[in-house]
């Protein structure tokens, strides 16, 4: 037994050596560089000069710790930010909810080249993280708190004081956050390119305002469930971001058709627009959003239970690049608006995913004027009760075989029994 462990013992240590003797450690360091964590983990139980290797802090500047977030503790974080130093520039903690501010301070301390850091349900982060970064990690450009709930007007001020070159930020569900932190935050960090504040309920029109005046280059903006955002909200911030491609305002109740309008107007390399629940949008403001806006790509119509045919004849028109549209609950579409868009310019060549779902008045002559789309992907046909089995397996059987259709049919009644009408009692109750 001795004998043979001398050997293995013997054996790495001689394939060691000319690994060694073979290549620098620059070019080793390089091929380490190619592995993710787990992998070097496991090199740096190999041998002692593999460990040195594997941990060296060269190899650890992009970490992604989702899938341990159950197991990510803040010494965890701290042993990683004093081993990776400078190295380090992309940091995810997505999940990891036991991580708090002890531990991001001494990661600020040692990791002052950090450009991206994410802690999206970090719940345990409040302001003091963000006054670490902000004092220590002046090469910070993204930043993602979404879900962190105790984020407040503090943060934001931290931010913009110490962050001047933060290009991306996400505060999602971050409800304490108000109008008077995105202020100081678009004032201190008018780079800003990509906003999103979903379901920060305090935040309204003068949000927008603030980042309209200071932050020009924005192109991705996701205001969803910003329900005190009005038409004058966004036809600022339209005004003043032209290059915006990434707009989402679904949930936002007081909007109008004066919205699309502003966006027609001022936004033309719009590529993405998310209206969800925007139930005050007719077929008048996607008329005017279809005559400017030709590079629309996905729209998100979802709920916006005032529109018809003729919206979609307009975008059929007007929006030759469409992908991915979704018309889920607008229960005014007929088989002629699918007609429109089946045989419209973007139907061959680029239409991808049709979202269907609970529109009564779509029937089987609707999916017959689908079969000129060649690229469609994906139909969603959930609780469209005029549709058929026959309808769907005539569409992929001799059309479109490799799209994927989503429905649902209710069960079938069972026919009444051949004795006539049933027994109100069952035989052992009227024995009874």
């Amino acid at each position: 037994m001795k004998s043979s462990s001398f050997k293995l013992s013997k054996h790495w240590t001689e394939e060691e050596a000319l690994i060694i003797r073979k290549l620098p450690k620059e070019l080793l360091l390089r091929v380490f560089s190619f592995l993710d964590i787990v992998s070097l983990c496991r090199c740096a139980q190999v041998a002692k000069y593999w460990n040195i290797l594997a941990l060296d802090g060269s190899n650890w500047q992009y970490i992604d710790l989702f899938s341990f977030q159950r197991d990510v503790e803040g010494v965890v974080v701290e042993n990683i930010a004093k081993r990776c130093g400078g190295f380090l520039k992309q940091l995810s903690l997505k999940g990891c909810q036991s991580v708090g501010d002890s531990a991001m301070r001494t990661f600020s301390q040692h990791c002052n080249n950090i450009e991206d850091l994410n802690l999206n349900q970090c719940k345990r982060i409040t302001d003091s993280t963000c006054l670490a970064l902000s004092r220590h990690c002046v090469k910070l450009q993204r930043l993602n708190l979404s879900s962190c709930p105790a984020i407040t007007d503090q943060a934001l001020k931290a931010l913009a004081d110490g962050c001047p070159q933060l290009i991306y930020i996400d505060l999602s569900w971050c409800d304490l956050v108000s109008q008077n932190g995105v202020e100081v935050l678009a004032k201190g960090c008018p780079g800003l390119m990509t906003f999103h504040c979903r379901g920060c309920i305090l935040i309204g029109d003068d949000a927008l305002t603030h980042l309209a005046r200071f932050c020009s280059r924005l192109h991705t903006v996701n205001i969803q469930g910003c329900l005190e955002v009005t038409d004058v909200g966004v036809a600022r911030l339209a005004r003043s971001c032209p290059e915006i491609r990434y707009l989402c305002l679904s949930g936002c109740g007081h909007l109008t058709d004066a919205t699309l309008s502003s966006l027609s107007q001022h936004c033309p390399q719009l590529a993405t627009l998310e209206v969800a629940r925007c139930s005050l949008f007719t077929d008048v403001g996607f008329q005017a959003l279809a005559r400017n806006c030709h590079l629309l790509k996905r729209m998100d119509l979802e709920e916006c239970v005032l529109i018809t045919d003729a919206a979609l004849s307009y975008l059929a028109a007007g929006c030759p690049r469409l992908e991915k549209l979704s018309l889920s609950h607008c229960e005014l579409i007929t088989d002629d608006g699918i007609r429109s868009v089946g045989t419209s310019p973007c139907a061959a060549e680029h239409l991808a995913v049709l979202e269907l779902d609970n529109c009564p008045l779509i029937t089987d002559a609707a999916l017959d004027n689908l079969i000129s789309c060649h690229s469609l992907q994906r139909i969603e046909l959930y609780d469209c009760q005029l549709i058929t089995r026959a309808g769907i397996r005539r569409l992929r059987q001799s059309y479109l075989p490799n799209v994927r259709v989503h429905a649902y049919f209710a069960p079938v009644t069972p026919p009444p029994s051949v004795g006539g009408s049933r027994q109100r009692y069952c035989r052992c109750c009227i024995i009874l």
